[in-house]
């Protein structure tokens, strides 16, 4: 049996800052949190040395990192060499995310997904497939020829995942409810992106059991005067979940400004959209055979479109905070407790509170990541 105490710094709970506490690890869970005094004297201890103890990051939306992209090696080696690239910036869960391809690659990442988790690769929560099902009008750097309408072959192809969690963007435009409504059924979490769908069709998906939002405001379409689109309907619904790509580049601060005040903060989600170049010293690779390059901290192509990008969540946490003005507990709640909930795990996962996994981070005064535990293991120190 695994026991130690973690204490010697502030902890991220209740969406503040509490001082002289200590978090007890007992076989991956945290069996309890006391003041620093009432710790027993023969259990072992884990001195943070002033850092912040905070809940693990959950990316919802990871494409790749350490210079591996899931999609060219949808395999349980691959998913394990993104996460490992991740974790250095403090993220303990992810769903590696599949941009459009063939059905055949999605079937095969799921078959690696449910590989992976059955093998216990630290970090794996479920897959995202982000695509084939969307609008080629608002494709961005998906390649046209892949993408498809969703039948009956699409929908067995990305409900077969036996472990974890599924999250599927599609364009609620290029389909209708009852699929959706099948989709949901299935216990699939379905998101709109990549869309240019009417803010009546967007309502009728969410009635139909689409929860989320894919990278609002980018890919979709705008709110404007007489038509509010995919982020009028995003903004307007107040138990739908919206993922930000916080990078500065994105999305204009201002603008996720204005999204944060028209809406309360806790259906808000720091996502990475992360491509090979995280946690690799190569900032170039191959993306449906176009060269994508880190160009100013994104990743973009030779005429200059958007392709993923080039962050990791300790980065896009500091960014929340001086972009966006956020505290580090709201910015922290974005990175693990909203994902958690979006992604229907939080009686395991998201917060610090006895009872749950032992996912987390301490986070060093500068923001970066000092060391993350995964279920009590040490994974980056």
């Amino acid at each position: 049996m695994s026991r130690f105490a973690i204490l010697g710094g502030a902890i991220v709970r209740g969406g503040a800052l509490v001082s002289g506490e200590a978090v007890l690890i007992e076989d991956g869970r945290i069996a309890a949190i006391m003041p620093d005094s009432a710790v027993p004297g023969d259990l072992p201890r884990h001195d943070l040395c002033g850092a912040t103890l905070a809940p693990g990051f959950i990316d919802a939306q990871v494409n790749g990192g350490g210079g591996v992209l899931f999609n060219d090696s949808p395999t349980v080696d691959a998913i394990a060499a993104i996460g490992a690239a991740h974790r250095r910036y403090g993220t303990t869960g992810f769903l590696p995310t599949l941009i459009s391809d063939d059905l055949a690659v999605v079937r095969e990442g799921v078959r690696a997904v449910d590989a992976a988790i059955a093998a216990g690769v630290p970090g794996v929560l479920g897959i995202h497939i982000e695509g084939p099902f969307l609008n080629v009008d608002r494709k961005g750097i998906h390649d046209p020829a892949k993408i498809i309408a969703l039948d009956d072959a699409g929908l067995a192809s990305i409900t077969g995942l036996k472990h974890g969690r599924t999250l599927v963007t599609l364009a609620p435009e290029r389909t209708n409810p009852t699929m959706i409504a099948r989709l949901a059924a299935a216990g699939v979490i379905v998101a709109a992106g990549h869309t240019d769908a009417s803010y009546a069709e967007i309502r009728a998906a969410i009635d139909a059991g689409l929860t989320g939002f894919t990278h609002l405001f980018n890919a979709m379409s705008p709110l404007t005067s007489r038509e509010p689109g995919a982020v009028g309907a995003a903004l307007a619904d107040p138990d739908c979940w919206c993922g930000l790509i916080v990078d500065g580049r994105h999305v204009h601060p201002a603008t996720l400004g204005i999204a944060l005040a028209a809406k309360r903060h806790d259906r808000f989600m720091l996502v990475t959209d992360a491509m090979p170049s995280v946690g690799s010293a190569e900032k170039s690779f191959q993306l449906n055979g176009q060269r994508i390059t880190v160009k100013d901290g994104v990743c973009v192509n030779v005429d200059g479109t958007l392709a993923g990008s080039d962050l990791d969540m300790a980065q896009a946490v500091r960014n929340a905070q001086a972009l966006l003005g956020l505290s580090l507990p709201e910015a922290v709640a974005m990175a693990s407790t909203n994902p958690a909930r979006f992604l229907r795990l939080e009686a395991a996962r998201g917060a610090i509170a006895p009872g749950l996994r032992a996912d987390l981070v301490a986070i060093a005064a500068d923001g970066s990541i000092a060391e993350s535990w995964i279920a009590g293991v040490a994974a980056f120190a």
